[in-house]
């Protein structure tokens, strides 16, 4: 399975407020395993950013006053997504901005090629997924890193390509792994941790070896079939319940 995770940083809240896109960035995961290829890109707003945004996400007007605007990019971040599943965080806010910004193009080129993005992907939404597996307890992208044992302290301000790699890590996390854990982590005793051991989580390089498969010697497997038969001999032999 293909999935890009996926995040944007906007001018404001509100699409119906004529805010904009200045910000998309995304990872590839296939089969559960980041591959290292990415999308990201700082996009010309054509409209002032709103001073309260510019305090979460730190990106000022003069930042993206030389970006592309969104038109001249959407065809290469259109096929970049097509076919894949989209797991963002609050997926309708950046799913809605993302929609906006296809639907202008659309507009002035009097056309629908591009978007909407669910008739091309399906969208998983994490935020959903967070509150239905820890209801009634906070789900932000960082309360999430700390229930999960994600490193996020290098994370001062938000920003699109950062937050959808650290969702990529949550995301995995919650759905069963797919990271490493280091032992020795004490554990978390926090009545919010819903039973996670503590466990710390380290991303794996996507070009690491691949781990080396050892099999048994045919003196090893004799002697393993000699043990079993013993084990019969005193009907204890809990091997063969097991279909081994």
């Amino acid at each position: 399975m293909r999935q890009i995770v996926l995040d944007t940083e906007t001018t404001g809240i509100e699409v119906r407020d004529g805010h904009r896109l200045i910000e998309i960035g995304g990872v590839e995961v296939i089969n559960r395993r980041l591959t290292g290829r990415h999308y990201h890109q700082y996009v010309n707003p054509e409209r002032p950013i709103d001073p309260e945004a510019i305090e979460v996400h730190g990106i000022t007007d003069a930042r993206v006053a030389n970006e592309p605007l969104f038109a001249d990019i959407a065809h290469e971040f259109w096929a970049f997504v097509q076919g894949a599943e989209l797991v963002i965080h609050n997926a309708p806010f950046d799913v809605g901005f993302i929609d906006h910004e296809f639907a202008m193009v659309n507009r002035a080129r009097g056309n629908d090629a591009l978007g909407p993005l669910a008739s091309k992907c399906s969208i998983l939404d994490t935020l959903k997924m967070a509150r239905d597996r820890h209801p009634g307890q906070r789900n932000s992208l960082d309360a999430l890193c700390k229930r999960y044992d994600i490193d996020n302290g290098h994370r001062e301000l938000h920003g699109a390509l950062l937050d959808s790699e650290i969702l990529a890590d949550v995301y995995l996390a919650m759905t069963g792994g797919q990271t490493a854990l280091t032992l020795g982590a004490e554990r978390d005793t926090d009545s919010n941790n819903s039973g996670h051991t503590g466990f710390s989580i380290r991303r794996l390089a996507a070009d690491r070896a691949p781990l080396r498969v050892i099999t048994a010697s045919d003196e090893e497997v004799q002697a393993h079939q000699q043990k079993l038969a013993k084990l019969r001999e005193k009907g204890i032999c809990l091997w063969d319940k097991l279909g081994g």
